[in-house]
């Protein structure tokens, strides 16, 4: 989402939370399998996203990796797992949302609106259900975290399970060293404090935009509009095939729905404003059938 400011302290590394977008889309090109597994076997060229990440975006993984810890995780889930910090429903969370926008930014003048709608209407030009097209238009609402004050390494990247061992296909892995989770030995095997096939559901995610939506609309939509929005920044397990060992069958299946979600999200943004005045009365009616009146956030 193009201009969005990071609202924490002074000196934050990315210029715009959006930064972390773009470097995930360069990391995964459109058109690239998404079955690293796949990639590896056919020969497929990784890109080298290190050389490739510009400064702001190395600190931006440094600090994410090295404040993500179990602690950290449950102290901000008991934080906003109250949902008494505003009531709103989803149109008004889309208009605060808008109110991050940096109107400096040069690279686009598209509201956030603009670019939810973008998402939803390539999922519904192609067919998918209508809670599908309600994702693309919803899944990045967490990102009002930002309003809450919280610094950018805490809303946005890529999530992965804390309480065991950091896998080494999350991106740039050799930041974890300065985790202190790494130098506790609970936390040093493969299942940590988890049972193996004890699913997704029971594992401690870092902590950002993904589980705080998620855990605000998950009495509202069915599980498989639930899991792109809980998991489409888990990169390590929907497109590096790392913690399978974590999940169960429900999860394998559920994650059909992450893989074909992924596409949307990285890709469908551009510079051509949709017609929101035409679009919107849809869209209207699309919120009102699942998200209705006002939601605790």
């Amino acid at each position: 989402m193009p201009g969005i400011k990071g609202q924490g302290p002074d000196g934050e590394p990315l210029e715009r939370l959006d930064d972390w977008d773009e470097f995930v889309a360069s990391r995964y090109p459109e058109g690239e399998s998404t079955d690293s597994g796949r990639r590896k076997r056919s020969g497929e060229a990784f890109r080298d996203y290190r050389a490739e990440a510009r400064a702001g975006v190395k600190e931006f993984y440094k600090l994410n990796h090295a404040h993500q810890t179990l602690e950290f995780v449950e102290a901000k889930k008991e934080q906003y797992l109250k949902f008494d910090h505003k009531r709103m429903g989803i149109w008004e969370a889309i208009e605060l949302l808008d109110t991050l926008v940096d109107d400096s930014d040069p690279d686009t003048e598209l509201s956030q609106l603009e670019h939810l709608l973008q998402t939803a209407e390539a999922i519904r030009e192609d067919g998918h259900p209508r809670w599908l097209i309600l994702t693309g238009l919803i899944h990045d609402l967490g990102k009002l975290l930002c309003i809450f004050g919280e610094p950018q390494w805490a809303v946005v990247g890529d999530t992965f399970p804390v309480g065991c061992r950091f896998s080494d296909r999350i991106v740039f892995p050799e930041f974890f060293e300065l985790n202190p989770d790494s130098q506790d030995e609970r936390y040093q095997t493969e299942t940590g404090i988890y049972e193996e096939g004890c699913g997704l559901g029971r594992v401690h995610l870092s902590w950002g935009h993904d589980e705080y939506l998620y855990q605000v609309v998950k009495d509202h939509l069915p599980l498989e509009a639930l899991y792109p929005i809980r998991y489409h920044s888990f990169y390590a397990g929907h497109r590096e095939g790392a913690y399978d060992h974590l999940m169960d069958d429900q999860d394998r299946d559920m994650f059909q729905w992450v893989r074909r979600f992924n596409p949307y999200d990285l890709y469908s943004k551009d510079d051509n404003p949709p017609l929101v005045d035409e679009l919107r009365p849809f869209y209207e009616e699309l919120v009102e059938e699942y998200l209705p009146g006002q939601l605790s956030w």
